[in-house]
């Protein structure tokens, strides 16, 4: 069998379609699915389920693919240490949370640029937040990404970037809004703003909630963690969310949460990531390292 057609393998179960994948691999079409139909024949089994509504793995398909991708790591490692000129080429694929402005993710990336030029760029979110970055990284979907689980992840390489205490953020006129702090219990009865479910966030306040016996009502949940203020704002309820993530919003204030509940931020790869992935991954822990040491200041 070919490279190329374990690239091809892999840009099919990633798109669920053959023309989308003949486009990101720059091939025909038509070379796309003689290059898949002569893997199958090679080894002697289906590995997508072809109909008029598209394609999908069969159950040897996706643990083909699994192998396929770590081949091809394999293969741009071997490349990598064949060159011996020193500059990282290949494509970083980083799974990222959107409109953080606290995270200065343009200057980092544009710090690696500086770095590494021929090394490309793929930036994107997960609709399902830390837990589908994390599931992205382990299927190999995603070479880096950022999470904000409360757990381990075992079988992935973890970074800790920082740590962020949990803070309320209520409209401007609210009752609490002058308090010097608030608790769980008081605004366990309020209406509230939140991520949706699979956000590292949401993972670990239900959990601290949880164990304190209370619950509560989220009538409100958004996709873009960094929106939730202006919707409190808006009086669609409170929040409470890592200090890291809030982004100030007019109308709406911030106050200290009486409960010590931690949020981390971390960077995760899989086992023996591609030296441009390493390269990343480096980086994100020099640039928050610095962070740090400016704060301890």
């Amino acid at each position: 069998m070919e490279t190329r057609q374990l690239e091809y393998l892999v840009a099919v179960a990633e798109e669920l379609n053959f023309t989308r994948a003949a486009e990101r691999v720059f091939a025909a079409q038509s070379t796309v699915s003689a290059g898949v139909r002569a893997l199958e024949r090679e080894l002697g089994a289906a590995l997508f389920e072809r109909d008029p509504h598209g394609v999908r793995p069969t159950a040897t398909g996706v643990a083909v693919l699994e192998e396929a991708r770590d081949a091809l790591r394999a293969v741009e490692r071997v490349r990598d240490a064949a060159r011996g000129d020193g500059e990282l080429r290949g494509v970083v694929r980083v799974g990222i949370f959107t409109n953080l402005t606290t995270i200065d993710l343009p200057g980092i990336m544009g710090e690696f640029h500086q770095r590494h030029p021929l090394v490309d760029l793929r930036l994107g979110p997960s609709p399902s937040g830390s837990t589908g970055l994390a599931e992205d990284v382990r299927q190999g979907r995603l070479d880096v990404a950022f999470v904000g689980l409360p757990d381990r992840l075992p079988g992935l390489l973890e970074r800790e970037l920082a740590v962020s205490p949990f803070v309320a953020v209520v409209a401007a006129d609210h009752a609490l809004a002058g308090r010097p702090e608030v608790s769980l219990a008081e605004l366990a009865d309020e209406q509230w703003v939140d991520a949706r479910a699979g956000f590292g966030n949401r993972v670990t306040l239900d959990r601290e909630l949880a164990a304190r016996g209370i619950s509560r009502r989220v009538p409100t949940e958004l996709s873009d963690l960094g929106e939730i203020p202006r919707f409190v704002a808006a009086r669609l309820g409170v929040a409470v969310l890592p200090a890291l993530t809030v982004i100030p919003a007019a109308g709406a204030v911030v106050i200290p949460l009486r409960e010590r509940i931690e949020w981390r931020l971390d960077a995760i790869a899989r086992p023996r990531p591609s030296t441009a992935a390493l390269a990343m991954l480096d980086l994100l822990s020099e640039r928050f390292g610095r962070s740090r040491t400016l704060e301890a200041r």
